[in-house]
């Protein structure tokens, strides 16, 4: 049975990142996507210019329309941008979802600075959202608001991801592409232990959406039944050849590639049907 994951998250117009990049990589990875679309934005890839906040109560429905008939394998939650959001969501979860892995991309900043998380909205996020998850996914900015510490090298994301996993996620994937160096270092903090994954940088622009990619390319892998850090390892292993055959769109943070897990389509069939 195909793999179904829901995608509770903002939709991105510029098509680079939130719903838009979640659905792309579901599909390109084998899953079934839906969406629960929480504000509308309008995005290109140098900034958000406006953001327009959907109903909360609509927002829910969304979810437990879904849940009702499709159903899902995996959630995926990214941009959550206040607290009458983060409590519903949460809230049609708990009531429609209960037990589903659920993978946290905790929105806080788009690429270009703009923030898409109300500042008083973080407690809610700690207290609400982060004991019902099952991988929490932030990068390094994200996860020195969260823990309230800095992060300066890996064994500092090591304690960071351990000091998150206390506020309740089962697992934690703390990115550190933020930091300088050569080599990108990922910590997976679980119940199993710290595993380090480690990649050269790729020196690029294209980078817009990297987290939402992350995190649903996670959930789809979860989905499908693969072990945590097997999905883990498959996930960055896409976002980086996504990164690396990105198209080169736009004058800002550039969107990924992610259908290159796609057979390109090399030709018309040698015969139609007429109608």
């Amino acid at each position: 049975m195909t793999a179904r994951v829901l995608a509770i998250a903002g939709s991105d117009s510029g098509g680079g990142a939130g719903i838009q990049a979640d659905i792309k990589t579901i599909t390109a990875l084998g899953g079934y996507a839906m969406s629960a679309i929480t504000a509308l934005t309008a995005q290109d890839t140098k900034t958000v210019h406006q953001i327009v906040a959907l109903d909360p109560v609509f927002i829910a429905r969304q979810i437990e329309v879904c849940l009702g008939d499709i159903g899902a394998d995996a959630i995926k939650t990214g941009m959550l941008h206040d607290v009458p959001v983060i409590e519903a969501v949460a809230r049609a979860i708990a009531e429609h979802g209960a037990g589903l892995p659920l993978i946290a991309d905790p929105v806080m900043l788009a690429k270009g600075g703009a923030a898409l998380l109300e500042a008083g909205a973080v407690d809610s996020l700690k207290r609400v959202l982060l004991p019902m998850v099952t991988v929490l996914t932030p990068n390094l900015p994200e996860a020195e608001i969260l823990a309230g510490m800095a992060i300066e090298d890996v064994d500092g994301m090591k304690r960071a991801a351990q000091s998150l996993r206390s506020l309740g996620p089962r697992a934690v994937l703390l990115k550190g592409g933020h930091l300088p160096g050569e080599t990108i270092h990922d910590v997976l903090a679980s119940e199993d232990g710290t595993l380090v994954f480690d990649s050269p940088r790729i020196e690029t622009s294209n980078t817009h959406g990297t987290g939402c990619t992350l995190a649903s390319a996670i959930a789809t892998g979860l989905a499908q039944g693969m072990a945590l850090a097997d999905t883990v390892g498959r996930a960055r292993a896409y976002v980086r050849e996504a990164i690396r055959t990105a198209p080169g769109l736009g004058g800002g943070h550039g969107p990924l590639n992610h259908g290159h897990t796609a057979r390109p389509f090399d030709g018309a069939p040698d015969e139609l049907e007429e109608a």
